[in-house]
């Protein structure tokens, strides 16, 4: 087996950690997520709203 006595292959050290979001991006991105999580519960009754419509229209 060979023992590599001077560690040249050494992994290299991890980093602290990423790229962190200023506050302006942070708040965009809270805002954002706020914003989706509204329109996954009124974009469903839109739809449905807006196909009972039609429906009516057509005579059906």
């Amino acid at each position: 087996m060979y023992l590599d006595e001077k560690n040249q292959w050494r992994p290299p050290e991890p980093s602290a950690s990423g790229p962190r979001l200023t506050d302006r991006e942070e708040r965009i991105m809270l805002w954002s997520v706020g914003v989706f999580l509204v329109s996954l519960v009124v974009a469903p009754i839109g739809g449905a709203s807006v196909i009972h419509a039609l429906l009516s229209a057509l005579g059906l």
